[in-house]
């Protein structure tokens, strides 16, 4: 089993009150479950705002897709759960056929094995005595548990084996290749193979296999990009290829692919290899996808042919001020949207009929609480106090943070509640 179906099961116990965004006061005292099962409506039975929603049928849509893809193209699935810190999507990301879960800290990590998920990689260096004492605990209670680990240099390894000291059973590693100018790994390949000799002489550690991220060295679809890209790929798997003598498993793990660039991982690094590896690719935006950064450079976007992700992700925020002709004031803030990758993007407008319309106007600026929303000459009299505006929402990263419980719709009403741990 790959996760604690029981332990998931147990979210939807867990009482509602005053601590969970956006929900009714009448769901007070009530369960997570007894709320969804109730079938709530988001706009006639209490819910304040502003709020943020996952739309059903779109989380079914991408699940099903990424693993449709995965699977064609001979990668593995380990996606990454700092995105939502969900384990009810993480769940449901297993049951699609992936892999394991990415964690970038212990304290992910923790979360991670509160709710029983078997196999995680920890894209991220792990020097901490604390850490690596508990990670060897786990290792040690559970047979079963899965766990890698990255390192990107000697000192590095050096830290490990002395926080270690003796234990039950080895702690897998990937060495991580990285760039100039990237984010961390070995930047060049020589360094990396003396990273690589150093784990395998480690008494406590296992080198199983190699490890990086392209996302930082490139951050648009142009040819300029996708070519630097490729080179970086090209040399990772150049590296895995060299490592090939002092590998400690029979079949090595090759892992990188965030959200943007997991065509070009997976064609790099999926198909014939001179022995058996994984290749395992760490996508975990395209659970929900966005109406921005995600939209704009993820590969189905500019792949013909691919079908693409939709995005789930939809805030709704009411409109509390007309100070000035084709300018509206709304309850939402940087407290409760992403604005890091771009400002939310407003698409529909919910009048006090309850009809919904399309929306023409742009969000200038983001408060803490308060969303700018500029209406061109001609749409100001579209909007008035008291109506609704659903927005989209540009990197999900920085949204499911916000939010303790997520409402999960079909329309407008409420079919579950997504609960978040950080």
């Amino acid at each position: 089993m790959d996760i604690d179906h029981d332990a998931v099961a147990a979210i939807r116990a867990e009482r509602v009150d005053w601590r969970f965004k956006g929900l009714p006061a009448s769901t007070f005292g009530t369960t997570i479950g007894e709320v969804a099962d109730r079938r709530p409506d988001l706009f006639a039975d209490g819910f304040v705002g502003p709020l943020v929603v996952l739309d059903a049928d779109a989380l079914e849509h991408n699940l099903a897709t990424m693993a449709r893809w995965c699977a064609g193209h001979g990668v593995a699935l380990a996606p990454h759960g700092k995105t939502t810190m969900a384990p009810q999507l993480f769940a449901r990301q297993l049951e699609h056929g992936a892999w394991g879960i990415t964690a970038a800290n212990t304290s992910q990590l923790r979360v991670y094995r509160a709710f029983g998920v078997r196999r995680v990689l920890l894209a991220n260096q792990l020097v901490d005595p604390a850490g690596l004492a508990w990670v060897a605990a786990e290792l040690a209670a559970d047979p079963s548990f899965e766990f890698s680990c990255w390192a990107d240099s000697v000192a590095g390894v050096e830290r490990m084996t002395e926080a270690l000291g003796a234990v039950r059973r080895p702690v897998d590693v990937l060495v991580e290749l990285g760039a100039p100018g990237g984010r961390t790994g070995a930047r060049d390949r020589a360094t990396a193979v003396e990273v690589a000799r150093a784990v395998e002489r480690s008494p406590v550690l296992r080198l199983a296999g190699v490890a990086g991220y392209e996302g930082a060295l490139a951050h648009d679809a142009s040819p300029t990009a996708l070519s630097t890209v490729d080179s970086y790929l090209d040399d990772l798997r150049a590296f895995a290829i060299e490592l090939h003598e002092l590998y400690e498993v029979a079949e090595p793990i090759v892992t990188a692919g965030g959200s943007a660039y997991f065509d070009q991982v997976a064609a790099k690094l999926g198909g014939r290899w001179p022995f058996p590896v994984l290749p395992v690719v760490r996508s975990g935006a395209y659970v929900t996808h966005d109406d921005g950064f995600y939209r704009g450079i993820s590969p189905f976007g500019r792949v013909a042919g691919e079908q693409p992700f939709r995005s789930a992700l939809r805030a709704w925020a009411q409109v509390t001020s007309r100070p000035e002709p084709g300018l509206a004031l709304l309850t939402m803030g940087k407290r409760d949207a992403s604005f890091d990758e771009g400002l939310p993007e407003p698409q529909v407008v919910r009048g006090r009929d309850g009809v919904q319309r399309p929306i023409k106007g742009t969000v200038t600026a983001l408060n803490d609480q308060h969303t700018f929303l500029a209406l061109p000459e001609g749409a100001a009299g579209e909007v008035e106090v008291g109506d609704w505006v659903g927005f989209g929402l540009s990197h999900p990263c920085t949204v499911f943070d916000k939010w303790q419980l997520l409402p999960v719709v079909d329309g407008t009403t409420v079919v579950d509640l997504v609960r978040t741990y950080f």
